[in-house]
Protein backbone atom coordinates (compact mmCIF):
# COMPACT_ATOMS: atom_id res chain seq x y z
CA UNK A 1 0.00 0.00 0.00
CA UNK A 2 1.89 3.32 -1.19
CA UNK A 3 0.57 6.33 1.03
CA UNK A 4 0.77 9.57 -0.11
CA UNK A 5 -0.09 11.37 2.88
CA UNK A 6 0.15 10.12 6.56
CA UNK A 7 -0.99 12.60 9.36
CA UNK A 8 -0.49 11.85 12.75
CA UNK A 9 -3.37 13.77 15.70
CA UNK A 10 -4.45 13.95 19.07
CA UNK A 11 -7.93 12.71 18.15
CA UNK A 12 -9.60 11.29 14.95
CA UNK A 13 -13.17 12.10 14.60
CA UNK A 14 -14.86 9.80 12.57
CA UNK A 15 -18.48 11.47 11.10
CA UNK A 16 -18.97 15.03 10.84
CA UNK A 17 -22.74 14.74 13.19
CA UNK A 18 -23.75 16.46 16.01
CA UNK A 19 -21.59 14.56 18.50
CA UNK A 20 -18.36 14.53 16.25
CA UNK A 21 -18.46 18.46 15.12
CA UNK A 22 -19.05 19.01 18.78
CA UNK A 23 -16.18 16.72 20.55
CA UNK A 24 -14.36 18.21 17.73
CA UNK A 25 -14.34 21.76 18.17
CA UNK A 26 -14.08 21.45 21.89
CA UNK A 27 -10.85 19.59 21.82
CA UNK A 28 -9.51 21.51 19.26
CA UNK A 29 -9.87 24.24 21.37
CA UNK A 30 -8.76 22.96 24.36
CA UNK A 31 -5.19 22.65 22.20
CA UNK A 32 -5.66 18.83 20.75
CA UNK A 33 -4.70 18.57 17.17
CA UNK A 34 -7.71 17.29 15.92
CA UNK A 35 -8.24 15.68 12.28
CA UNK A 36 -11.96 15.02 11.52
CA UNK A 37 -12.71 12.84 8.44
CA UNK A 38 -16.54 13.19 6.66
CA UNK A 39 -17.42 10.83 3.22
CA UNK A 40 -19.38 13.48 1.90
CA UNK A 41 -19.67 17.22 1.24
CA UNK A 42 -22.98 17.41 1.24
CA UNK A 43 -23.30 16.20 5.05
CA UNK A 44 -20.46 19.03 6.57
CA UNK A 45 -22.71 19.01 9.88
CA UNK A 46 -24.31 15.46 10.04
CA UNK A 47 -27.98 14.30 8.94
CA UNK A 48 -29.45 17.29 11.01
CA UNK A 49 -29.06 20.47 9.41
CA UNK A 50 -28.56 19.00 5.86
CA UNK A 51 -31.53 16.12 5.37
CA UNK A 52 -33.15 15.65 8.69
CA UNK A 53 -34.42 17.62 11.57
CA UNK A 54 -33.50 21.45 9.59
CA UNK A 55 -34.92 20.68 6.06
CA UNK A 56 -37.87 18.84 7.56
CA UNK A 57 -38.92 20.89 10.58
CA UNK A 58 -38.63 24.01 7.89
CA UNK A 59 -40.65 21.99 5.55
CA UNK A 60 -43.43 21.70 8.09
CA UNK A 61 -43.58 25.57 8.59
CA UNK A 62 -43.55 26.15 4.59
CA UNK A 63 -46.01 24.14 3.94
CA UNK A 64 -48.67 25.55 6.86
CA UNK A 65 -48.39 29.01 5.00
CA UNK A 66 -49.61 27.37 2.13
CA UNK A 67 -52.82 29.41 0.58
CA UNK A 68 -55.73 28.19 -1.10
CA UNK A 69 -54.44 30.46 -3.82
CA UNK A 70 -51.21 28.91 -4.44
CA UNK A 71 -50.26 26.76 -7.15
CA UNK A 72 -49.14 23.17 -4.98
CA UNK A 73 -46.66 22.36 -7.54
CA UNK A 74 -44.71 26.22 -7.53
CA UNK A 75 -45.26 26.88 -4.20
CA UNK A 76 -43.59 23.20 -3.00
CA UNK A 77 -40.35 23.94 -5.69
CA UNK A 78 -40.32 27.16 -3.98
CA UNK A 79 -39.90 25.86 -0.62
CA UNK A 80 -37.53 23.32 -1.60
CA UNK A 81 -35.14 26.17 -2.57
CA UNK A 82 -35.91 28.18 0.36
CA UNK A 83 -34.50 24.73 2.13
CA UNK A 84 -31.62 24.34 0.17
CA UNK A 85 -30.50 28.04 0.89
CA UNK A 86 -30.58 27.56 4.09
CA UNK A 87 -29.23 23.91 4.21
CA UNK A 88 -26.27 25.15 2.11
CA UNK A 89 -25.87 28.01 4.56
CA UNK A 90 -25.42 25.65 7.69
CA UNK A 91 -23.01 23.16 5.89
CA UNK A 92 -20.83 26.06 5.01
CA UNK A 93 -20.67 27.44 8.70
CA UNK A 94 -20.16 23.78 10.38
CA UNK A 95 -16.87 23.12 7.86
CA UNK A 96 -15.78 26.78 8.40
CA UNK A 97 -16.26 26.45 12.17
CA UNK A 98 -14.25 23.62 12.40
CA UNK A 99 -11.56 23.84 9.67
CA UNK A 100 -11.13 27.30 10.69
CA UNK A 101 -9.41 26.71 13.90
CA UNK A 102 -5.71 26.04 13.93
CA UNK A 103 -5.21 22.84 15.40
CA UNK A 104 -8.21 21.22 13.55
CA UNK A 105 -8.80 19.73 9.82
CA UNK A 106 -11.73 18.03 7.58
CA UNK A 107 -10.12 15.53 5.86
CA UNK A 108 -13.55 14.52 3.18
CA UNK A 109 -13.30 11.05 2.30
CA UNK A 110 -14.30 7.70 3.52
CA UNK A 111 -12.76 6.15 6.27
CA UNK A 112 -11.50 2.48 6.72
CA UNK A 113 -9.82 1.14 9.66
CA UNK A 114 -6.08 -0.39 9.26
CA UNK A 115 -5.54 -1.42 12.78
CA UNK A 116 -6.65 -0.20 16.08
CA UNK A 117 -5.32 3.50 15.59
CA UNK A 118 -4.96 4.37 12.13
CA UNK A 119 -7.34 4.78 9.58
CA UNK A 120 -7.17 4.93 5.85
CA UNK A 121 -8.68 7.41 3.72
CA UNK A 122 -8.80 7.21 -0.49
CA UNK A 123 -7.27 5.05 -2.77
CA UNK A 124 -3.80 5.20 -3.96
CA UNK A 125 -2.17 7.59 -5.39
CA UNK A 126 -4.29 9.83 -3.27
CA UNK A 127 -4.19 7.73 -0.37
CA UNK A 128 -4.14 9.41 3.25
CA UNK A 129 -3.33 7.36 6.87
CA UNK A 130 -4.59 9.29 10.16
CA UNK A 131 -3.06 8.21 13.02
CA UNK A 132 -4.35 8.74 16.52
CA UNK A 133 -4.31 7.79 20.37
CA UNK A 134 -8.24 8.41 20.58
CA UNK A 135 -10.47 7.95 17.90
CA UNK A 136 -14.39 9.26 18.33
CA UNK A 137 -17.00 7.30 15.68
CA UNK A 138 -19.76 9.30 14.71
CA UNK A 139 -21.17 7.83 11.28
CA UNK A 140 -24.79 7.68 12.06
CA UNK A 141 -27.44 5.81 10.68
CA UNK A 142 -29.13 5.16 7.53
CA UNK A 143 -32.52 3.99 6.65
CA UNK A 144 -33.62 0.71 6.30
CA UNK A 145 -35.86 -0.72 2.94
CA UNK A 146 -38.01 -3.65 4.31
CA UNK A 147 -37.82 -7.15 2.07
CA UNK A 148 -41.05 -6.49 0.54
CA UNK A 149 -41.03 -8.12 -3.08
CA UNK A 150 -40.74 -5.29 -5.54
CA UNK A 151 -40.25 -2.31 -3.40
CA UNK A 152 -36.52 -1.99 -3.61
CA UNK A 153 -36.55 -2.19 -7.23
CA UNK A 154 -39.69 0.62 -7.85
CA UNK A 155 -39.07 3.44 -10.06
CA UNK A 156 -41.23 5.42 -7.13
CA UNK A 157 -39.14 4.93 -4.11
CA UNK A 158 -37.91 7.82 -2.37
CA UNK A 159 -36.02 8.13 0.32
CA UNK A 160 -36.55 11.04 3.08
CA UNK A 161 -33.37 12.52 1.85
CA UNK A 162 -34.76 12.63 -1.37
CA UNK A 163 -38.13 14.11 -0.57
CA UNK A 164 -36.19 16.98 1.22
CA UNK A 165 -33.93 17.97 -2.03
CA UNK A 166 -36.68 16.95 -5.06
CA UNK A 167 -38.58 20.25 -6.45
CA UNK A 168 -41.02 17.82 -8.15
CA UNK A 169 -44.62 17.63 -5.70
CA UNK A 170 -45.79 14.19 -6.02
CA UNK A 171 -49.49 13.82 -6.43
CA UNK A 172 -49.82 10.27 -4.51
CA UNK A 173 -47.13 9.43 -1.82
CA UNK A 174 -47.56 6.19 -0.10
CA UNK A 175 -45.24 6.04 3.80
CA UNK A 176 -45.09 2.59 5.17
CA UNK A 177 -44.83 2.79 8.72
CA UNK A 178 -46.44 5.55 11.18
CA UNK A 179 -43.42 6.49 13.19
CA UNK A 180 -42.04 9.60 13.87
CA UNK A 181 -40.51 10.10 10.55
CA UNK A 182 -43.37 8.63 8.38
CA UNK A 183 -46.06 11.03 9.80
CA UNK A 184 -44.27 13.97 9.60
CA UNK A 185 -43.57 13.43 6.02
CA UNK A 186 -47.08 12.59 5.74
CA UNK A 187 -48.26 15.93 7.87
CA UNK A 188 -45.66 17.83 5.11
CA UNK A 189 -46.69 16.60 1.89
CA UNK A 190 -50.55 16.42 2.58
CA UNK A 191 -50.22 20.46 3.43
CA UNK A 192 -48.34 20.90 0.21
CA UNK A 193 -51.42 19.32 -1.45
CA UNK A 194 -50.21 15.97 -2.20
CA UNK A 195 -52.69 12.85 -1.70
CA UNK A 196 -51.23 10.92 0.81
CA UNK A 197 -51.86 7.41 2.53
CA UNK A 198 -50.45 5.87 5.47
CA UNK A 199 -49.89 2.03 5.76
CA UNK A 200 -49.10 0.82 9.39
CA UNK A 201 -48.56 -3.00 10.04
CA UNK A 202 -49.42 -2.56 14.07
CA UNK A 203 -53.75 -2.29 14.75
CA UNK A 204 -52.94 1.34 15.69
CA UNK A 205 -50.60 4.68 14.97
CA UNK A 206 -47.63 5.11 18.13
CA UNK A 207 -48.05 1.68 20.48
CA UNK A 208 -45.77 3.07 22.88
CA UNK A 209 -48.19 5.95 23.78
CA UNK A 210 -51.52 5.56 25.21
CA UNK A 211 -53.98 4.51 23.51
CA UNK A 212 -56.06 7.87 23.95
CA UNK A 213 -53.13 10.39 22.72
CA UNK A 214 -52.79 7.64 19.64
CA UNK A 215 -56.45 8.25 18.74
CA UNK A 216 -56.29 11.62 19.01
CA UNK A 217 -52.90 12.02 16.57
CA UNK A 218 -55.01 9.81 14.42
CA UNK A 219 -58.29 11.73 14.24
CA UNK A 220 -55.99 15.06 13.40
CA UNK A 221 -53.94 13.13 11.00
CA UNK A 222 -57.76 12.38 9.19
CA UNK A 223 -59.10 15.33 9.63
CA UNK A 224 -56.22 17.23 7.26
CA UNK A 225 -57.10 14.24 5.01
CA UNK A 226 -54.15 12.02 5.31
CA UNK A 227 -55.56 8.02 4.84
CA UNK A 228 -54.10 6.23 7.64
CA UNK A 229 -54.25 2.11 7.44
CA UNK A 230 -53.32 0.21 10.41
CA UNK A 231 -52.66 -3.62 10.73
CA UNK A 232 -51.78 -3.01 7.09
CA UNK A 233 -49.23 -5.78 5.80
CA UNK A 234 -47.35 -4.82 2.71
CA UNK A 235 -47.00 -8.13 0.74
CA UNK A 236 -46.01 -6.57 -2.61
CA UNK A 237 -44.95 -3.10 -5.03
CA UNK A 238 -45.86 -3.80 -8.75
CA UNK A 239 -44.73 -0.83 -11.06
CA UNK A 240 -47.35 0.30 -13.14
CA UNK A 241 -45.70 2.98 -15.14
CA UNK A 242 -46.26 6.17 -13.67
CA UNK A 243 -47.03 4.91 -10.51
CA UNK A 244 -46.36 1.93 -8.05
CA UNK A 245 -48.93 -0.50 -7.04
CA UNK A 246 -48.63 -1.37 -3.20
CA UNK A 247 -50.45 -4.59 -2.25
CA UNK A 248 -51.45 -5.37 0.90
CA UNK A 249 -53.21 -7.31 3.34
CA UNK A 250 -56.03 -6.12 6.37
CA UNK A 251 -58.87 -8.07 8.02
CA UNK A 252 -57.83 -11.18 5.35
CA UNK A 253 -58.17 -8.98 2.65
CA UNK A 254 -55.78 -8.04 -0.38
CA UNK A 255 -55.60 -4.37 -1.33
CA UNK A 256 -54.18 -1.83 -3.47
CA UNK A 257 -53.08 1.53 -2.93
CA UNK A 258 -50.93 3.66 -5.86
CA UNK A 259 -47.85 5.48 -5.59
CA UNK A 260 -46.36 7.93 -7.81
CA UNK A 261 -43.77 8.34 -4.87
CA UNK A 262 -43.36 5.35 -2.11
CA UNK A 263 -41.70 6.00 1.15
CA UNK A 264 -40.51 3.27 3.01
CA UNK A 265 -40.46 4.64 7.01
CA UNK A 266 -39.69 1.61 8.57
CA UNK A 267 -36.74 2.29 10.58
CA UNK A 268 -32.58 3.37 10.08
CA UNK A 269 -29.38 1.21 11.33
CA UNK A 270 -26.23 2.18 11.81
CA UNK A 271 -23.50 2.96 9.57
CA UNK A 272 -20.64 0.74 9.82
CA UNK A 273 -20.58 -1.78 6.97
CA UNK A 274 -17.40 0.01 5.43
CA UNK A 275 -15.24 0.60 8.45
CA UNK A 276 -13.70 -2.49 8.47
CA UNK A 277 -14.33 -2.36 12.39
CA UNK A 278 -12.84 -5.91 12.77
CA UNK A 279 -9.23 -4.31 11.84
CA UNK A 280 -9.78 -2.56 14.80
CA UNK A 281 -10.93 -4.80 17.17
CA UNK A 282 -14.30 -3.18 17.52
CA UNK A 283 -17.26 -5.18 18.33
CA UNK A 284 -20.74 -4.51 16.79
CA UNK A 285 -24.62 -6.07 17.61
CA UNK A 286 -26.18 -7.85 14.94
CA UNK A 287 -27.43 -4.79 13.63
CA UNK A 288 -23.83 -3.06 13.23
CA UNK A 289 -23.97 -1.31 16.08
CA UNK A 290 -20.83 -0.33 18.33
CA UNK A 291 -21.19 -1.95 20.99
CA UNK A 292 -20.58 0.25 23.74
CA UNK A 293 -20.23 0.73 27.53
CA UNK A 294 -22.21 3.28 29.86
CA UNK A 295 -18.76 5.92 29.23
CA UNK A 296 -20.00 5.15 25.52
CA UNK A 297 -16.17 3.19 25.07
CA UNK A 298 -16.16 0.55 22.63
CA UNK A 299 -14.35 -3.05 23.22
CA UNK A 300 -11.17 -1.09 21.99
CA UNK A 301 -11.08 1.43 25.15
CA UNK A 302 -9.58 4.48 22.88
CA UNK A 303 -12.27 4.08 20.81
CA UNK A 304 -15.49 5.78 21.41
CA UNK A 305 -19.58 5.39 19.59
CA UNK A 306 -21.19 8.60 19.39
CA UNK A 307 -25.13 9.08 18.19
CA UNK A 308 -26.91 6.48 16.20
CA UNK A 309 -23.70 4.80 15.20
CA UNK A 310 -23.79 3.19 18.92
CA UNK A 311 -27.31 1.88 18.87
CA UNK A 312 -28.99 4.02 21.30
CA UNK A 313 -31.83 6.69 20.92
CA UNK A 314 -31.41 8.18 17.77
CA UNK A 315 -31.54 11.90 18.35
CA UNK A 316 -29.42 15.03 17.52
CA UNK A 317 -29.57 16.07 20.73
CA UNK A 318 -28.95 12.67 22.86
CA UNK A 319 -25.57 12.77 20.16
CA UNK A 320 -24.99 15.75 22.12
CA UNK A 321 -25.34 14.47 25.13
CA UNK A 322 -23.23 11.78 24.20
CA UNK A 323 -20.10 14.41 23.05
CA UNK A 324 -20.43 15.71 26.76
CA UNK A 325 -19.47 12.14 28.01
CA UNK A 326 -16.81 11.38 25.96
CA UNK A 327 -15.83 15.05 26.80
CA UNK A 328 -15.68 14.59 30.49
CA UNK A 329 -13.85 11.43 29.57
CA UNK A 330 -11.06 13.32 28.04
CA UNK A 331 -10.98 16.51 29.57
CA UNK A 332 -12.89 16.61 32.76
CA UNK A 333 -13.48 14.28 35.67
CA UNK A 334 -14.53 10.82 33.70
CA UNK A 335 -17.89 10.92 35.90
CA UNK A 336 -20.03 11.75 33.43
CA UNK A 337 -22.55 8.29 31.83
CA UNK A 338 -25.50 7.52 29.85
CA UNK A 339 -27.34 6.41 33.14
CA UNK A 340 -27.03 10.13 34.26
CA UNK A 341 -29.99 10.91 31.64
CA UNK A 342 -33.50 11.12 32.74
CA UNK A 343 -36.56 12.21 31.63
CA UNK A 344 -35.58 13.00 28.26
CA UNK A 345 -38.11 14.23 25.87
CA UNK A 346 -39.16 13.82 22.17
CA UNK A 347 -41.44 15.88 19.81
CA UNK A 348 -43.32 13.98 16.88
CA UNK A 349 -43.70 16.93 14.21
CA UNK A 350 -46.87 16.97 13.51
CA UNK A 351 -49.37 19.96 12.94
CA UNK A 352 -50.23 20.45 15.84
CA UNK A 353 -47.01 18.77 17.06
CA UNK A 354 -46.70 15.52 20.03
CA UNK A 355 -44.31 16.05 22.38
CA UNK A 356 -43.50 13.45 24.91
CA UNK A 357 -41.62 12.86 28.07
CA UNK A 358 -41.32 10.26 31.05
CA UNK A 359 -43.72 7.28 31.59
CA UNK A 360 -47.30 6.42 29.72
CA UNK A 361 -50.69 6.11 31.63
CA UNK A 362 -50.44 2.64 31.01
CA UNK A 363 -46.70 2.03 32.02
CA UNK A 364 -46.99 3.76 35.23
CA UNK A 365 -50.25 2.16 36.47
CA UNK A 366 -48.53 -1.45 35.13
CA UNK A 367 -45.76 -0.84 37.73
CA UNK A 368 -48.24 -0.41 40.06
CA UNK A 369 -47.83 3.38 41.14
CA UNK A 370 -50.46 5.41 42.52
CA UNK A 371 -51.40 7.86 39.62
CA UNK A 372 -53.53 10.62 39.48
CA UNK A 373 -53.81 12.02 35.47
CA UNK A 374 -55.11 15.47 33.97
CA UNK A 375 -56.44 14.78 30.48
CA UNK A 376 -57.75 18.51 28.84
CA UNK A 377 -58.68 18.97 25.35
CA UNK A 378 -56.75 22.00 24.07
CA UNK A 379 -60.04 23.74 23.10
CA UNK A 380 -61.00 23.61 26.80
CA UNK A 381 -57.85 25.28 28.31
CA UNK A 382 -59.12 28.27 29.36
CA UNK A 383 -55.83 29.07 30.48
CA UNK A 384 -54.34 28.87 26.86
CA UNK A 385 -55.29 31.81 24.57
CA UNK A 386 -52.22 31.59 22.34
CA UNK A 387 -54.15 28.93 20.91
CA UNK A 388 -56.85 30.46 19.68
CA UNK A 389 -54.70 33.48 18.52
CA UNK A 390 -53.08 31.29 16.32
CA UNK A 391 -55.77 29.45 15.11
CA UNK A 392 -54.67 25.87 15.90
CA UNK A 393 -56.95 24.90 19.00
CA UNK A 394 -56.47 20.61 17.62
CA UNK A 395 -55.03 18.35 20.32
CA UNK A 396 -54.72 17.21 23.77
CA UNK A 397 -52.92 17.67 27.31
CA UNK A 398 -52.31 14.61 29.16
CA UNK A 399 -49.78 14.70 32.84
CA UNK A 400 -49.51 11.31 34.90
CA UNK A 401 -48.86 12.84 38.87
CA UNK A 402 -47.82 10.25 41.28
CA UNK A 403 -50.65 10.20 44.25
CA UNK A 404 -48.43 10.08 46.78
CA UNK A 405 -45.34 12.70 46.21
CA UNK A 406 -47.01 15.05 43.54
CA UNK A 407 -44.24 14.40 41.44
CA UNK A 408 -44.36 14.38 37.50
CA UNK A 409 -44.43 10.91 36.42
CA UNK A 410 -45.17 11.53 32.45
CA UNK A 411 -46.72 13.96 30.23
CA UNK A 412 -48.12 13.98 26.10
CA UNK A 413 -48.79 16.95 24.84
CA UNK A 414 -50.52 17.26 21.11
CA UNK A 415 -50.87 21.03 21.06
CA UNK A 416 -49.46 24.31 18.99
CA UNK A 417 -45.83 24.88 20.77
CA UNK A 418 -45.82 21.12 22.85
CA UNK A 419 -41.90 21.33 21.32
CA UNK A 420 -41.30 23.85 23.65
CA UNK A 421 -43.71 23.37 26.48
CA UNK A 422 -42.29 19.52 27.08
CA UNK A 423 -38.56 21.17 27.69
CA UNK A 424 -40.00 22.91 30.67
CA UNK A 425 -42.04 19.98 31.37
CA UNK A 426 -38.71 17.43 31.58
CA UNK A 427 -36.58 19.96 33.21
CA UNK A 428 -39.58 19.48 36.67
CA UNK A 429 -38.90 16.09 36.55
CA UNK A 430 -35.48 16.00 36.41
CA UNK A 431 -35.33 18.42 39.79
CA UNK A 432 -38.44 17.68 41.46
CA UNK A 433 -40.33 20.38 41.05
CA UNK A 434 -43.74 18.75 41.78
CA UNK A 435 -47.26 19.39 39.55
CA UNK A 436 -48.16 22.29 42.47
CA UNK A 437 -45.39 24.04 41.51
CA UNK A 438 -45.53 24.13 37.84
CA UNK A 439 -49.33 24.93 38.64
CA UNK A 440 -48.48 28.26 40.55
CA UNK A 441 -46.03 29.24 39.27
CA UNK A 442 -45.99 32.69 36.65
CA UNK A 443 -46.03 32.62 32.94
CA UNK A 444 -45.87 35.41 30.44
CA UNK A 445 -49.29 35.72 28.50
CA UNK A 446 -50.49 34.78 26.17
CA UNK A 447 -47.94 31.62 26.01
CA UNK A 448 -49.38 28.05 25.50
CA UNK A 449 -47.04 27.29 28.86
CA UNK A 450 -49.63 29.03 31.30
CA UNK A 451 -51.39 26.08 30.14
CA UNK A 452 -49.65 24.50 33.38
CA UNK A 453 -51.78 26.77 35.54
CA UNK A 454 -55.09 25.41 34.69
CA UNK A 455 -54.31 21.71 33.54
CA UNK A 456 -52.88 20.58 36.90
CA UNK A 457 -56.08 21.61 38.83
CA UNK A 458 -57.47 18.14 38.31
CA UNK A 459 -54.38 16.54 39.93
CA UNK A 460 -53.67 18.64 42.47
CA UNK A 461 -55.31 18.63 45.75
Amino acid sequence: MEITTALTADVLVIGFGKGGKTAARVLADAGRRVVLIEQSENMYGGTCPNVGCVPTKMLVHYANTKRLKDDAQEFFAHSIAGVRTLTSAFRAGNFDALNSRDTATVITGTARFIDPHTVAVGEEPDLITVTAPTILINTGSEPVIPPIPGLASSPHLVSSTELTRTQNLPERLVVLGGGYLGLEFAGIYRHFGTDVTVLEAAERLLPREDEDIAQAVEEILTDDGIRVITGAKVTEVRDNGAVSAVMYEKDGRTHTVDASALLPATGRRPVTGGLRLDAAGVRTAPNGAIDVDEHLRSSQPHIYALGDVNGGEQFTYISLDDARIVLDQLLGEGERTTTDRRAVPHTLFITPPLATVGLTERQARAQGLDVKVSREKVANIVAMPRAYTVEETRGVMKFVVDSDTDLILGAALLSIDAQEIINTVALAMRHNITATQLRDSIYTHPSSTEALNEVFDKVVS
